[in-house]
């Protein structure tokens, strides 16, 4: 039986959810111009986009030690970055 999640991973899991929903309203948008970057997101917003995912994780985790971000790759194809994804790494 799995743990149940504690208060902070659910809000993280949540900041997941919304990231998420807003990333792909906006991916038709932002695909043209940054193909292939990182979107680091953080309340439905994009706070910055990067060319390699070490670049975008180091940012995050300067700009926002509670954890409360997620990344997505911009891209037309379906990625699913696993744990990355959900600010877990």
């Amino acid at each position: 039986m799995p743990k149940p999640q504690t208060a902070a991973q659910k809000i993280r899991a949540k900041q997941v959810e919304d990231n998420f929903a807003a990333f792909n309203k906006m991916l038709p948008q932002i695909i043209g111009k940054h193909r292939d970057k990182y979107a680091l997101m953080r309340d439905g917003e994009i706070v910055g986009f990067y060319k390699t995912f070490g670049a975008a994780d180091r940012a995050a985790e300067k700009k926002f030690p509670d954890r409360r971000y997620s990344f997505q790759e911009v891209t037309d194809e379906p990625i699913d970055m696993g744990l990355a994804s959900h600010g877990f790494l």
